[in-house]
């Protein structure tokens, strides 16, 4: 487990701009967090790492959000309006497993809502702080990840 007490949403973008640069496809992320943790600014920072010229918001309205002109994938969903039978419905194990789709980078945003979970995922927490900072919890399940972050 990796704890870190971050000081500004730029720190948060350059672990995402990390993350983007370094895992693999078919790596799958789960983000949990209060509303303006951080959660989307991770995501477009894992897009800069991967090379997203688009630009990536939120798809709060739309659920899934696909970058496909990147060095891998990028799918990014957003599971906030849903309930969980409603998730169940979206049959998400299609972007990890691959399943008609490139595998890539899957990150999904409000993922507590999921009423299942792939076998291996990082799992990605954001916080504020009484401070003002942000506070990220990254966790590994089934999984290895590397991060340079000084």
């Amino acid at each position: 487990m990796i704890k870190l007490t971050l000081k500004d949403a730029e720190l948060t973008h350059q672990i995402g701009v990390e993350l983007g640069s370094t895992l693999p496809a078919s790596t799958v992320i789960l983000l949990s967090g209060d509303l303006g943790a951080g959660k989307t600014t991770l995501v477009k920072g894992i897009g800069e790492g991967l090379g997203v010229t688009d630009p990536i918001v939120s798809p709060t309205f739309t659920l899934i959000n696909e970058y496909t002109e990147a060095r891998i994938p990028l799918y990014h969903l957003d599971l906030y309006r849903l309930e969980p039978n409603e998730v169940s419905a979206l049959n998400l194990e299609t972007y990890w497993e691959g399943i008609e789709v490139i595998p890539g980078i899957v990150a999904i945003e409000w993922a507590e809502r999921m009423p299942y979970k792939p076998d291996s995922y990082i799992n990605i927490h954001l916080t504020h702080t009484q401070q003002g900072t942000r506070e990220i919890t990254i966790t590994q399940i089934n999984c290895t990840l590397h991060l340079n972050i000084i």
